[in-house]
């Protein structure tokens, strides 16, 4: 499997060259569209993404039909991961649906499991993984709790523009109101206020025009606190004690 490919995940990225090659004869590449689902809520758990590329949503389906997105995630995180530490047939508590078209590479449950258990460097990262997205969860709970929707939208697009290097992000109303936790005529309303204040310049057909500069200002802080803490812990665990990875230098989802 060439490097760059590998490189386009943080965490096969952080993987010394031998404990990689554990796990590169069972991956295999797939695409995946805008609004494709990789698991449904309740359906077992098969195989194991590691995106390359785009953006997953997990979406929660309340009693009363409302749905509501808890996480997102990129190149930096791996969907699925959690299934490796059941001992029997694991189920989906969430759907994992793509906000942004990408590619991934996909291991069976089983095999990941095999080599889990093989390599102490696969558990580290994976472990890393299950803490970071623990980390993301708090953090939007809290944020969800204290901060206006105008920030909160501000914040959830930053995250996205990180995951597809393009002022240009192709998303729809709904996914911003399950991101977002609000009613569709909400997102609308605020939406005029991130246009008002500059940090969003156009949308046509579903494409939204950002002005990064300008969403930044308008954001809560916890876009920046948690991209620079997942950071920090990202160097600090994984590239430092793994001299094998060099080559995997820091950076940003967008930049991998």
């Amino acid at each position: 499997m060439a490097l760059q490919t590998r490189l386009g995940n943080r965490l096969l990225a952080a993987l010394p060259a031998a404990d990689f090659n554990l796990l590169a004869p069972h991956l295999q590449k797939t695409s995946f569209g805008f609004d494709a689902v990789l698991v449904r809520t309740g359906d077992e758990f098969k195989q194991v993404y590691f995106p390359l590329s785009g953006a997953i949503s997990f979406l929660v389906e309340m009693s009363g039909g409302q749905i509501v997105a808890s996480t997102l995630m990129g190149s930096e995180g791996a969907v699925g991961a959690l299934s490796v530490l059941s001992p029997s047939r694991s189920r989906s508590p969430v759907t994992a649906t793509a906000y942004v078209a990408g590619s991934a590479l996909h291991v069976p449950v089983s095999q990941l499991q095999h080599v889990f258990e093989q390599s102490a460097a696969i558990r580290r990262v994976l472990r890393f993984h299950f803490r970071t997205q623990l980390l993301q969860l708090q953090n939007v709970a809290a944020c969800n709790a204290v901060h206006s929707v105008e920030c909160r939208m501000a914040r959830w697009l930053l995250d996205i523009h990180d995951r597809v290097a393009d002022s240009r992000i192709q998303l729809t109303q709904e996914a911003l109101a399950q991101l977002l936790g609000v009613r569709r005529t909400t997102v609308t309303l605020t939406m005029r206020k991130l246009r008002a204040a500059g940090g969003i310049i156009s949308e046509q057909r579903r494409m939204l025009e950002i002005d990064r500069t300008r969403l930044e200002t308008i954001a809560c802080e916890c876009y920046g606190v948690m991209r620079d803490r997942v950071n920090g812990m990202y160097d600090e665990e994984l590239l430092m004690s793994s001299p094998n990875t060099a080559h995997a230098q820091h950076c940003l989802p967008h930049e991998i």
